[in-house]
């Protein structure tokens, strides 16, 4: 994905901000705890927070949270979901805090969105000495026979290579590092997975799927026909067709530490 392409996408969020904060997952409590283990007392930087996904999981852990947003609407929404966190508009490349001033900096499903050659300068400078990064991903559980249908009729564009634990694993792997010859501000990276799952209804689920940004970008009619073959798939199966069912998913963490 060109620079043009990546804005194009991680810009598309805003439009659909009350949708995303509705129904998108949260993240598995062990996985933030994973996270933000190596780090002592912390105070966490929830760095492009969205609607506060991974701050609300953050609060309930009792961590000392910021959230950094740079999309307006998005933003309105986690102040509204979270009044009591403090929530300043701010990007990754351009973090409106003191220099070592958190201990922990985590990105939940964000940090594919970062130009790492300035926010890795940007996120070090505001890390205090041997501080956490980790970026977050919640994926879908594709060793299950029925989500791994879901994904080859939903398109590359609606379920990636990112979104499935194979390859997010390959896809993120080096995902702290600069592309280009900046040195790398921090030390050698650590996965694992932690098993999650949300709540669905064969509507909710298509919802979700709408709020990914392959699919807003996409012409309507694109993004009527992919929905469609989506709602028609969970209504052919037994395991979604009627009520409520459990998507399978995974928390997948990165997490790097600060030289």
């Amino acid at each position: 994905m060109d620079q043009d392409e990546r804005l194009l996408h991680s810009s598309s969020f805003g439009a659909a901000a009350a949708a995303y904060a509705e129904h998108r997952p949260d993240y598995a409590q062990a996985a933030v705890q994973w996270a933000l283990d190596p780090a002592s007392a912390p105070r966490v930087l929830d760095l492009g927070a969205g609607t506060g996904k991974l701050t609300a999981t953050l609060v309930a852990l009792g961590a000392e949270v910021i959230a950094v947003e740079p999309d307006s609407a998005m933003l309105t929404e986690l102040r509204r979901s979270l009044p009591d966190v403090r929530a300043l508009s701010g990007s990754a490349e351009a973090i409106p805090l003191p220099d070592a001033s958190v201990d922990a900096v985590l990105a939940g499903n964000a940090m594919h969105w970062f130009d790492m050659a300035v926010a890795g300068p940007e996120i070090a400078r505001v890390l205090a000495p041997g501080g956490i990064l980790a970026g977050l991903w919640n994926v879908m559980d594709d060793q299950v026979e029925w989500v791994a249908g879901l994904a080859r009729v939903s398109g590359s564009a609606a379920v990636g290579p990112r979104d499935t634990p194979t390859g997010w694993r390959a896809e993120t792997a080096d995902m702290h590092l600069p592309r280009t010859g900046v040195a790398a501000r921090f030390g050698s990276p650590e996965q694992e997975v932690f098993p999650h799952g949300q709540r669905r209804t064969a509507d909710s689920l298509v919802a979700t799927i709408a709020t990914r940004a392959g699919v807003l970008v996409m012409p309507e009619q694109e993004q009527e026909a992919t929905l469609g073959r989506i709602r028609a798939f969970l209504a052919s199966r037994p395991e979604t067709a009627r009520g409520e069912f459990t998507l399978p998913m995974l928390t997948g963490v990165l997490r790097v530490r600060r030289l």
